[in-house]
């Protein structure tokens, strides 16, 4: 009887998995899979998704296209999304400094985490202007070629920055960063200026600037960063941003319980 439930156990952690892998399926990219899709991702049969994206789209999590016979993910997904952004602190402290920004430079600007070895937009707030640079709120984007994922990395730990470049730094951009030294040279030059630039580095013709995030732990766990077209992020511009985002950095990791550290009268220098 023990070894029968064990068996029955296993068999429903194996389907919950399967069907939580089927749900990382989609992406940005790929909005809409058909049934074939997913068992092909998967390695399993389509009778058996067939019967996970049955079950998934009565919860609400997937939803089926009665025409192209396609699934999307469904509003149950972004309800659990939205109880996750009212729960993620940076999310609360930061985005009413973010509307701020924008109404003063009418540029994109976002927050970001780091998750694993990726950096995360978890908040947006789009400018007016009729170019704009389309991202998207939680794709992972690599840490070596974007000003936030740079920012994030300069103030990790020496042993995560060499976890990142053993995992390799992947040209994205004739103007990638694709070298250790390279790199370690650009983590060095945001600690000393405190921002972090991105000069079409991950897509040509995509500029953006960012600055880091502390938490009471002061441990930088996201930036707060700027994306625009290199026509309209200059060089000039990206500078005059950077020492606002910095002020609007410390702001958010203030109210993170993070605070600067003042030197006491007579302590060596």
């Amino acid at each position: 009887m023990m070894e029968e439930q064990q068996a029955n156990d296993y068999r429903t952690l194996s389907s919950l998995k399967n069907a939580l892998l089927a749900l990382k399926c989609f992406t940005t990219d790929e909005p809409e899979l058909g049934i074939t899709q997913i068992a092909q991702a998967l390695g399993l049969s389509k009778s058996t998704v067939h019967r996970i994206m049955t079950t998934l789209a009565e919860e609400g999590f997937v939803r089926r296209d009665e025409q192209t016979h396609r699934y999307r993910l469904g509003l149950s997904v972004l309800s659990l999304s939205g109880i996750i952004m009212s729960n993620l602190e940076i999310y609360r402290e930061g985005q009413h400094l973010l509307e701020d920004f924008v109404s003063r430079f009418d540029e994109t600007v976002h927050l970001a985490v780091l998750e694993d070895y990726s950096t995360v937009y978890v908040s947006k707030l789009e400018c007016k202007h009729p170019v704009k640079i389309l991202t998207h709120l939680g794709k992972k984007n690599p840490l070596h070629c974007t000003s936030s994922g740079k920012t994030i990395l300069a103030f990790q730990s020496d042993e995560m920055i060499e976890e990142v470049i053993r995992r390799g730094l992947p040209q994205m951009t004739p103007n990638t960063i694709t070298h250790a030294d390279e790199l370690k040279a650009a983590l060095e030059n945001i600690r000393a200026t405190g921002y972090a630039i991105s000069r079409s580095e991950l897509r040509e013709g995509v500029h953006s600037v960012a600055v880091p995030v502390r938490d009471y732990t002061r441990q930088v766990i996201g930036a707060v960063t700027v994306v625009g077209p290199a026509s309209r992020l200059t060089d000039e511009k990206m500078k005059a941003i950077a020492r606002t985002l910095q002020s609007i950095g410390k702001e958010i990791s203030n109210r993170l319980g993070y605070y600067e550290r003042r030197q006491s009268i007579g302590s060596p220098t």
